[in-house]
């Protein structure tokens, strides 16, 4: 499995069901990063947190890899929320970066879409149920 895989398969599971078994073996323990949206410094347990507030309103679509290799990743997704009626949509890039072959640093933007990413496309929702 790629790390892009590991990594968007640990966190829809997290999403989905609130599980973060994979999510704590691919995290280094120093693991850190600034959240704008609260305008702080997080740790693992606080992204946990957050995920386990919104999780059951966020679903996670397809996935692209921009660019991986031992120290770095960058990935792009489709993200619904059904938080808001109706939902709301996000394409949302992570760049993440490895320390001793676990997550230590990462920094995510999102992007409200217009549109359901998915019209128009060979996939829908269900898909990633």
């Amino acid at each position: 499995m790629t790390k892009a895989e590991e990594y968007e398969k640990a966190w829809r599971i997290a999403f989905k069901d609130n599980d973060f078994t994979l999510v704590d073996k691919i995290y280094h323990f120093k693991y850190s990063a600034f959240d704008y949206r609260a305008g702080l410094e997080v740790n693992l347990e606080s992204d946990k947190v957050i995920v386990s507030t919104y999780g059951e309103f966020t679903r996670s679509g397809p996935f692209k890899k921009i660019f991986e290799n031992d120290e770095f990743l960058c990935i792009e997704r489709y993200l619904r929320s059904t938080f808001t009626n109706p939902p709301t949509y996000y394409s949302s890039f992570s760049a993440v970066t490895y320390k001793d072959g676990k997550i230590i640093t990462q920094e995510s933007i999102n992007e409200e879409l217009l549109k359901d990413p998915s019209e128009g496309q060979d996939w829908n929702w269900e898909d990633y149920e």
